[in-house]
């Protein structure tokens, strides 16, 4: 790349945090409780969206109890992911971007409730200088919540890298030609992800690592 790259944003479940099996286990406990069909895949496909619109997509027969589910849902998580944490190798990840002196972000389909939770379970807020919620903006793949953080750190849009597991990540950075990178650990597959054109499908932590030292490192030597 040849542009100087200022601006990191990362997507949290399933590409930071190690939360998608609590996340479809939780959908599938509230579905039990209302007597609702659903299948482990069709939980897994819509993480990464705003909660009212999986609601929505996964239950649109009984929309009179999208929000009973929902409550359902939000309370069996925050009981039963306490031991939820960050993948390994990304708090190496993020402190080594932050010592290189990179601004860095999480756009993220939770509601800032959940968002902030997890922040202080991590112990990271001060790690990122901005976050947005989907409670807070629109659902990805909406592009409005990077353009939101785009304006609010003045930073260009070709200076900036989204990271994400979901196809709704990588649309979302499509729809405002923002560079962007797939990992493949999280929820969609590399076939799904390919289809979004990002710079590179990480398979691990240690290879979004590598590859992002690597563009780093390119925009470092051209800009000397």
């Amino acid at each position: 790349m040849s542009q100087n790259i200022e601006l990191v944003i990362f997507d949290w479940d399933g590409t930071l945090f190690d939360s998608v099996g609590q996340i479809v286990a939780s959908l599938q406990y509230a579905a039990q409780q209302f007597e609702q069909p659903l299948t482990d895949d069709a939980a897994k496909s819509i993480i990464g969206l705003g909660l009212p619109e999986v609601m929505q997509i996964l239950f649109p027969q009984v929309p009179h109890l999208q929000q009973d589910i929902l409550q359902c849902y939000a309370d069996h998580y925050v009981a039963n992911s306490k031991g939820d944490a960050w993948f390994s190798g990304v708090a190496a990840l993020l402190a080594d971007l932050k010592q290189q002196g990179l601004k860095l972000a999480v756009a993220t389909g939770k509601s800032r409730k959940g968002l902030d939770r997890v922040l202080a379970q991590t112990d990271s807020h001060t790690l990122f200088d901005i976050t947005r919620a989907a409670s807070e903006t629109k659902s990805k793949p909406d592009p409005l919540m990077l353009q939101e953080i785009l304006t609010e750190l003045d930073v260009a849009v070709e200076r900036a890298i989204m990271v994400g597991d979901t196809s709704y990540d990588l649309e979302m950075a499509q729809n405002l030609n923002m560079p962007r990178i797939g990992v493949s650990y999280g929820v969609h597959s590399i076939e799904t992800l390919q289809q979004f054109q990002p710079l590179t499908i990480a398979h691990n932590v240690q290879d979004l690592h590598r590859y992002l030292q690597s563009v780093l490192n390119i925009a470092a030597l051209t800009e000397s």
